[in-house]
């Protein structure tokens, strides 16, 4: 049973009952105020402790801010630039979720604290300053009837008069504070019921409200955590090739060091020990320089280094030569050593002792000395071996046949498989015998020659250019190469456009196929670090096959930048992300009024992919619509237990399937939608972080709307844009915060529209 009620006409009898019950209501009153203390100290702890996080994921934002990966090389693929710029984002988004932490946190105080407090002011602290009178009255109010008794009957009849007259006074005014402290008693318990809570109600509102934020904040994150994945898969893959490729090389020059030294600007360079001579009795010294001598000018430079103090470097000196002459260990106490003489120093004479006897004769040689022994260091570039493979009748024949053997074979199982038959022959055998065909040519399709001018578009440049630039350089392919080229890149072509069966996407094949179409003629490091960008270059091939070999390089445009030029950086080339996300607006706070229905906002929903593995396979529908619609008349690429396809059998870090099969590959292809003679899609070089922008959030010139005219057929890639065919007319429409889009409304739905898709009427 809770509290009883207290009675205004017992404030008159004052029974001891009525005592009782008073006590049980104080007593209530005392519990709920030390609660509510505590509770108001809780709640400033947990804003200090807010604010000590807030401080320290500030701290960690800002040190992702600040870091910045360096990379090997003189570039970067789009991909690594995205994954350098991801460290900002991340930055950027614990920023953004701090901020609505903060705005948290000074809600808990505006609505929570303070009003508790109040409250235990105003009204606790009332009934308590109520409680004070009310005990003071009572201990008067008792002490003056027990007086008041005492008296003697034998005292005038006016005085007694007076103190009945005052006595009665005093009892009034002690039932009329009675009363109002009973009153007041009463009011305060139903009071807090509704004082106390419902602060508690906005500091719940406010904390599901930066709960709300965040989510929000995810939402707007989503695009980008989906494209970043994409490009630290395709880094990975790279990755997994170059690694390869560098162990191949370390394993070479560990077996045969003097084949692989590189070809150097100098005659002669490596370390040697310089004898330098002190006044008596000091005697000499022996120092380690790293020297380095050009035979043509007779230059000599020497530079002290010292590795066991952590590589300090010192003043190095210039000389030209004049004569080197070997020592004999009769004329010194040390082996390998031998003088130089400075020609624009006269009486000036050095003596260097080398690591070793053979590299004593090699200095001697190169110096000009008696004994020149052996070939020079300045070696030519070891030629390759030249494979049995030829660029001829045979080679396409070959070529053919294991493209049309992969794209009509039946799909077996491993118990139907004859290997006695060769028609039974797995598809992975054929596409690596394919593969080592190509790489036992002469010199790789792609030519020694034009190897660096390839590289370089892929290194920088807007997406276009890039395109360009390839479309220019093949055609300077000798024919036969050429032709080899059309015809493998065809095939490419049509495994990616089924990249949803087999998974082998375009960024896959590039992988594979990267280091078989394109070689440096010099192994070194420096060559492997540029395997991401070969793999580019086959990537650019596959996505723009039509436009590359079907039509000639348009004549108005520049030739390709130099490889010895320095090309500006560019935006990433499938980066689908250009400018800053759109800061949200700041939440407000109204804690204790919802939105009525009418004023809350209509935005669409976002699908979810599946899982973030789907973002790494399989393509957008954007990327299947490029290449029509799948149905009966479509090819279809069948896998049986596989995930990247047979190209990928022998390409380093790939997984490895079985067979693959055409069913049609004759079908012609449905149109796409990005046709060549667009200009690029929206889709390569810009991407919708957010959902179409309110009227509030544009700018005024962006308020004029108009209708427009779909030219080309797009399929949407994200619930915020739009799908459509031809001739379809749009709207209402307006420019949008991302670059590249327009927004308009089609049957009733709003949306994105890629710019180069429309014609505005």
């Amino acid at each position: 049973m809770g509290l009883q009620p207290l009675e205004f006409s017992d404030c008159y009898l004052d029974s001891p009952w009525f005592r009782e019950r008073i006590r049980a209501h104080e007593a209530e009153l005392e519990r709920t105020n030390k609660f509510i203390k505590e509770l108001i100290k809780d709640g400033k702890n947990l804003i200090a402790a807010t604010k000590s996080l807030s401080a320290a994921q500030r701290k960690f934002a800002h040190s992702l801010r600040d870091f910045k990966f360096e990379f090997i090389g003189d570039a970067e693929t789009d991909d690594e630039r995205c994954i350098d710029a991801s460290l900002r984002e991340f930055s950027n988004f614990l920023k953004n979720l701090e901020e609505q932490r903060e705005i948290m946190a000074l809600s808990v105080t505006e609505t929570l604290i303070k009003p508790l407090e109040k409250f235990r002011k105003e009204q606790l602290g009332a009934v308590k300053e109520e409680k004070k009178k009310f005990d003071k009255e009572t201990e008067k109010n008792y002490s003056l009837i027990d007086k008041h008794l005492n008296l003697s009957a034998k005292k005038k009849d006016s005085h007694l008069q007076e103190a009945d007259i005052q006595v009665e006074q005093n009892r009034q005014h002690f039932y009329e504070l009675s009363l109002e402290y009973v009153c007041k008693l009463q009011e305060i318990q139903e009071r807090k019921k509704f004082e106390f809570v419902e602060p508690m109600l906005s500091f719940f509102q406010g904390m599901f409200t930066f709960y709300h934020q965040g989510h929000e904040l995810a939402k707007d994150f989503n695009h980008y955590k989906m494209e970043l994945q994409i490009n630290i898969q395709n880094t990975r893959n790279r990755f997994e090739g170059t690694r390869s490729e560098v162990e191949e090389l370390m394993n070479k020059i560990r077996q045969n060091p003097k084949d692989h030294k590189r070809a150097s600007q100098f005659t002669a360079e490596g370390y040697l020990y310089v004898q330098e001579k002190r006044p008596p009795p000091f005697g000499s010294s022996w120092v380690k320089h790293y020297c380095m001598y050009r035979k043509a000018a007779k230059k000599f430079n020497i530079i002290p280094f010292e590795h066991r103090s952590g590589g300090k470097l010192g003043d190095g000196e210039v000389f030209f030569l004049k004569e080197c002459i070997r020592r004999h260990t009769d004329s010194i106490d040390r082996r390998f050593c031998f003088d130089v003489e400075a020609a624009d120093r006269p009486g000036v004479s050095l003596t260097m002792q080398a690591f070793s006897e053979e590299e004593r004769k090699q200095w001697l040689e190169a110096l000009g000395g008696k004994e020149a022994l052996f070939p020079s260091f300045n070696r030519a570039i070891i030629p390759r071996p030249e494979g049995s493979a030829q660029l001829d009748k045979m080679g396409f024949t070959i070529l053919r046949k294991c493209i049309s053997a992969v794209e009509t074979r039946d799909v077996k199982t491993c118990n139907e498989v004859d290997l006695e038959n060769s028609i039974d022959w797995e598809v992975k055998t054929i596409t690596s015998a394919l593969k080592q065909y190509l790489r036992s040519l002469p010199e790789p399709l792609m030519t020694y020659e034009l190897h660096g001018d390839f590289i370089v578009p892929a290194k920088s440049g807007s997406p276009e250019s890039r395109v360009n630039a390839i479309h220019f350089l093949v055609h300077k392919l000798p024919e036969k190469n050429k032709e080899m080229l059309d015809i493998l890149v065809k095939h490419l072509t049509n495994v990616s456009n089924h990249s949803k069966q087999n998974l082998m996407t375009v960024a896959n094949l590039g992988v594979v196929f990267g280091p078989t179409l394109m070689r440096p003629q010099e192994e070194t490091v420096a060559a492997i670090m540029d395997l991401k960008f070969q793999n580019i270059v086959v990537e650019i091939l596959i996505e723009n096959h039509e436009k590359i070999f079907r039509t000639l390089p348009d004549a108005t445009l520049p030739e390709p930048v130099a490889l010895s030029a320095s090309p500006p950086n560019a935006p990433p080339r499938q980066s689908k992300r250009q400018g800053q996300r759109t800061k949200r607006p700041v939440a407000v706070y109204n804690l204790c009024l919802e939105l009525e229905d009418g004023d809350r906002p209509n935005l669409p929903k976002e699908d979810t992919p599946p899982s973030s593995l789907d973002s790494f396979s399989s393509p957008s529908p954007m990327a299947a619509a490029a290449h029509g619609p799948p149905g009966p008349d479509r090819n279809h690429l069948l896998a049986d237990g596989g995930t990247f396809g047979d190209w990928a059998s022998t390409a380093p870090g790939q997984a490895r399937s079985s067979t693959v099969q055409w069913l049609n590959p004759q079908s012609p292809a449905t149109p796409s939608c990005n046709p060549a003679a667009t200009p690029p899609s929206p889709k390569l070089s810009s991407f919708p972080l957010s959902l179409p922008a309110t009227v509030a959030d544009k700018p005024p010139e962006s308020l004029i709307s108009r209708k427009a005219r779909a030219v080309y057929p797009c399929e949407a890639e994200h619930s915020s844009e739009l799908s459509f065919e031809i001739g379809a007319i749009f709207e209402d429409v307006q420019t949008s915060r991302e670059p590249g889009w327009l927004e308009g409304t089609l049957n009733g739905k709003r949306g994105l529209i890629p710019q180069n898709y429309v014609k505005l009427l």
